[in-house]
């Protein structure tokens, strides 16, 4: 399995983008799936998941209102909408795929990981 993480880039806080994440091979439609980041010094956090079917979805708090999760299981990707960014959200993004078909909150509950996209949000 492999994990093509896309989409990070520069933005003005208050600004907008939209991460994708494309899966080799048919997994997507059967586990869950999250996305993490982690800023420099700090350890990586967990920032969005959603499980198999797409239908349950949660946030961290810091995030909860400006980020939406979703899936394409038949385009076998995943995407992290983030609206209203802010100097905080600066970090590396990672998505990945977690062992079971729920909603799963740590590093540890993931199996596959991309290689992460630069997301850095100035103010």
């Amino acid at each position: 399995v492999q994990l093509q993480a896309s989409g990070g880039g520069l933005v003005q806080a208050g600004g907008s983008l939209r991460l994708s994440c494309a899966a080799s091979g048919r997994i997507l439609g059967r586990y869950g799936m999250g996305w993490f980041r982690q800023a420099p010094g700090k350890d990586r956090e967990f920032v969005a998941a959603i499980n198999w079917s797409g239908r349950t979805t949660d946030y961290a708090d810091s995030v909860k209102g400006r980020f939406t999760i979703s899936r394409d299981n038949a385009g076998n990707t995943v995407y992290l909408q983030m609206n209203s960014l802010k100097p905080e959200d600066t970090a590396v993004y990672y998505c990945a795929v977690d062992k079971s078909m729920g909603v799963q909150y740590t590093t540890s509950a993931f199996a596959y990981w991309g290689q992460g996209t630069q997301v850095t949000v100035s103010s």
